[in-house]
């Protein structure tokens, strides 16, 4: 099943779907062990045409398959796309006010169209791989310090 949400297609998987996923999936997953994957060929059986997918669309094919074996819904945009506030902050995990805040602050670019804010999906995603690197590096300093103060150690007995 298809819905159609401001522009873009969200397929959702039937039940059917998700265990076919599944098993292509797994069946995918397992050529070329090396990391080196032989182009996937695919056949129209209209012509007997042999297709070769590029490793890029490859890559993709797996993630959607690999999402609809979990029973996600899954949509497909460009990186250019452009996106509201609130699709920002879903996107985010975050609150509509605050992903305004950090444009108004210009953290995120966007543009203006009449009085709302558009974003493009690609600066949206580089923020929330820069905000996720900053997590990780406040983790690993937090856990650093935890050692120092001996917060791991064997309680004593």
């Amino acid at each position: 099943m298809a819905t159609i949400l401001n522009e873009t297609e969200i397929l959702f998987p039937d039940p059917s779907d998700v265990e076919a996923a599944r098993a292509v999936s797994r069946s995918l997953a397992g050529r070329g062990g090396s990391g080196e994957v032989d182009p996937l060929e695919l056949r129209d059986q209209a012509t007997g045409e042999v297709l070769k997918l590029p490793p890029t669309a490859y890559r993709a094919l797996l993630r959607i398959l690999y999402e609809f074996g979990q029973g996600h819904a899954v949509t497909v945009m460009p990186v250019d796309a452009e996106l509201s506030t609130q699709q920002a902050a879903d996107l985010l995990n975050v609150s509509r006010p605050y992903v305004v805040k950090l444009v108004d602050d210009g953290a995120l670019p966007s543009r203006k169209v009449g009085v709302q804010r558009r974003l493009l999906l690609g600066d949206v995603l580089a923020y929330k791989k820069a905000m996720y690197e900053r997590q990780l590096k406040g983790m690993a300093e937090l856990t650093a310090i935890s050692e120092d103060l001996g917060l791991y150690d064997e309680p004593s007995k």
